[in-house]
This record gives C-alpha cells, structure tokens and sequence, in this order.
C-alpha cells in the first residue's frame, strides 16, 4: 500500500463524501471487505479524485452523470450531497439531471431528480 496516496485519498473522501458517511464505511470493514475499502481509498479517492488535473467540481459533474448512467442510485445520492460540497447550486445540479435524462432517458432522469429533490430537502448542511 501507499501510504501517502491512501491518507490523500481518505482525506479527499472525507471533504467530498462527508465524514459521517466516511465513518460508517470504515466502522463497516470487516476482514472480507478490508482490502477494498483500501482500493477504493487509495486508488479512486487518492489515485483519481488527488489527481488535480480536474477540480473536485468537475469531478461531481462527472461523476453524477456516469453514477446516473449506471443506475447505481444510492451512490448517487451519496454524489449529490458530494456535489454540493464542492461548490455546486442546486441549478447547476438541476442543469445536470436534464442533461442526463436527455442521454439517459427520462425514468433515469425521473429517479434523478426525485433523489437529488430528497437531499436537497435535508436541511442540513450536506
């Protein structure tokens, strides 16, 4: 492992994702999902979102709309609070969700809007 990309990586994780979400992945590792969750830190956290080449921004841009496609929603869930975090309006995140149910399809695009609607309605800080 490297180490210096995992503790850039779980501090990425945290200022994107949140460190309460952070902290139920980790509470959450067992011996059988140990070595991922230090994959996903290192290698998607430290490795890609550490790559400073696009903003954290950017990447939320990117991410919803690859997240979205896949139609893994719970992540994307976790990707629309992450958004907000890193600086995006809920207009820009509107903006978005049409664009994705544009090249989606519009049920992708319906359980999109209907997530991001329920985040934004928290009231609380992301």
């Amino acid at each position: 492992m490297d180490q210096k990309t995992y503790d850039a990586g779980m501090k990425m994780r945290r200022q994107v994702a949140g460190g309460e979400y952070v902290d139920k992945a980790m509470a959450g590792m067992t011996d059988f999902n140990r070595d991922f969750q230090r994959i996903v830190t290192q290698y998607a956290w430290g490795e890609c979102w550490g790559d400073d080449t696009l903003t954290p921004r950017e990447r939320s841009i990117l991410n919803l709309g690859m997240i979205a496609s896949l139609g893994k929603m719970e992540e994307f869930q976790t990707h629309v609070r992450g958004a907000l975090r890193n600086g995006m309006t809920p207009n820009e995140i509107r903006a978005v969700l049409t664009q994705i149910a544009v090249y989606c399809g519009i049920p992708v695009g319906v359980d999109c809007f209907r997530l991001a609607k329920a985040v934004l309605s928290e009231g609380k800080k992301p």
